[in-house]
């Protein structure tokens, strides 16, 4: 099958000419961190305001992922590195066009981030979304960690599966010290000057 699969990457627009379109530099802002330690909550507001600053993104959540690419997929060990493997191929795609491509996954081993920033490259900004696991159970929102305390939840990340905190993670936010607001402001500060393109800007009042 593979002799017979004849990619066009070289013939397509660049990724150059989309952001000087867009006004805006692309990247995958790849947020990782336990489940309740506000990933998802900091995705959200992460888009809003870039929404409200004339950018365009797009967001993949982890659980969303799992409803349609990713709904054949489970929790063992090889599916969620598959799970992580299509998130980053989507990144990817979405970030060649120009568009700034957020993502909220657990992303529990160092291995799996150093393969989803192989696959997505040097657009790949990693956001550690630092909250204690004690913090994270006591939020509990979706009610995940007391079914995985009495074990309705196998193979759960910070229960009975580990995950490994980045080392050289790009930005860390740690979301227990500091209000939801604090946090999008030093998450913002963060990302701001790697997404805004004065060139493009000049052309286009999106990017203002």
């Amino acid at each position: 099958m593979a002799e017979n699969i004849h990619p066009i990457f070289d013939t397509i627009l660049s990724t150059d000419q989309k952001e000087t379109l867009l006004g805006q530099k692309s990247c995958v802002v790849w947020m990782v961190g336990l489940s309740g330690s506000g990933k998802s909550t900091l995705a959200r507001a992460l888009e809003n305001a870039l929404h409200e600053r004339g950018f365009l993104t797009a967001l993949l959540d982890g659980d969303n992922l799992r409803t349609g690419l990713n709904n054949n997929l489970g929790f063992s060990e090889e599916d969620r590195t598959e799970n992580i493997r299509r998130a980053a191929e989507a990144a990817r795609l979405l970030a060649g066009n120009g568009v700034i491509t957020i993502c909220s996954l657990i992303s529990p081993l160092n291995s799996i981030r150093e393969m989803a920033r192989t696959i997505i490259g040097d657009k790949y900004v990693e956001v550690f979304i630092d909250c204690p696991l004690e913090v994270c159970e006591s939020r509990d929102v979706k009610g995940l960690y007391a079914k995985a305390r009495k074990g309705l939840i196998p193979n759960f990340t910070g229960i009975d599966s580990p995950f490994e905190a980045p080392g050289n993670a790009d930005v860390v936010v740690k979301t227990a010290e500091q209000t939801l607001e604090q946090s999008l402001n030093e998450l913002i500060d963060g990302i701001l000057p790697r997404i805004s393109s004065a060139a493009a800007n000049a052309g286009n009042p999106l990017g203002s």
